[in-house]
């Protein structure tokens, strides 16, 4: 990503599979502001996260044609160090935050895979998990700090060409936030899996127990597809 998409989409730096689908995107006026919004923050001295050569981290870890999942989160997280591009992940060496530890407890009871020392999710993404969060940028302490700057709306088409272009995904939806943005998938195209949040406010009313883990590779491997090795190294 440029600091400002520019006036030309050769400027913008994008996975070539994703730029050919969303690059043009990125140069609607919409999108100008956010960038000058961001230009903004980062001028008054605000700490924007996650480090700029990583906001599209999501899609350059997990090309258009290889996504097989995908998981939607809400905002980064707005902590020193830890969002790096993927949603729920954290960079090796990190404290492995609430909600993403919950989500290692699922994976654990589902599919009996001892939680991991680490909260890296690189691994799913190279496997083609999308780990794509709603909005990209945050800043540091202040949750929700980018919402509703335009984000919501680039992620939204990300999204819907995900449905419309590709066939047999599975996208899992956890808590109200990620369910609204999974309006537009057509349900007979795709597998669309709900459960409440992992956070610790809502994880234990149905999150736990859910079985998406098992659920998505059994639908991979019944479309002809490798099924994730949700196993971290």
């Amino acid at each position: 990503m440029t600091d400002a998409p520019s006036a030309n989409t050769d400027r913008v730096r994008l996975e070539p599979g994703w730029k050919s689908r969303i690059g043009d995107y990125l140069l609607r006026d919409d999108m100008q502001a956010l960038s000058a919004f961001l230009r903004e923050r980062r001028a008054k001295g605000a700490q924007v996260f996650p480090p700029l050569p990583q906001v599209f981290a999501a899609l350059d870890a997990t090309p258009f044609d290889k996504v097989k999942v995908v998981i939607l989160g809400q905002d980064p997280y707005h902590g020193f160090g830890q969002a790096h591009g993927l949603c729920f992940s954290v960079q090796p060496g990190t404290a492995i935050p609430p909600s993403l530890d919950n989500v290692f407890k699922e994976l654990q009871r589902d599919l009996g895979i001892p939680r991991p020392a680490h909260g890296c999710l690189t691994h799913w993404a190279e496997q083609g998990v999308l780990l794509l969060n709603a909005v990209l940028t945050v800043e540091e302490g202040k949750a929700g700090a980018h919402a509703g700057k335009g984000w919501e709306c680039f992620t939204d088409r990300i999204v819907e060409v995900l449905a419309n272009e590709r066939e047999h995904l599975v996208f899992l939806l956890w808590g109200a936030y990620a369910q609204a943005k999974g309006k537009v998938i057509d349900t007979g195209r795709h597998r669309v899996l709900k459960a409440p949040h992992p956070s610790p406010l809502s994880a234990h009313r149905g999150f736990i127990g859910c079985g998406h883990f098992s659920k998505t590779n059994e639908y991979l491997v019944r479309h002809g597809q490798a099924p994730i090795d949700w196993r971290l190294p």
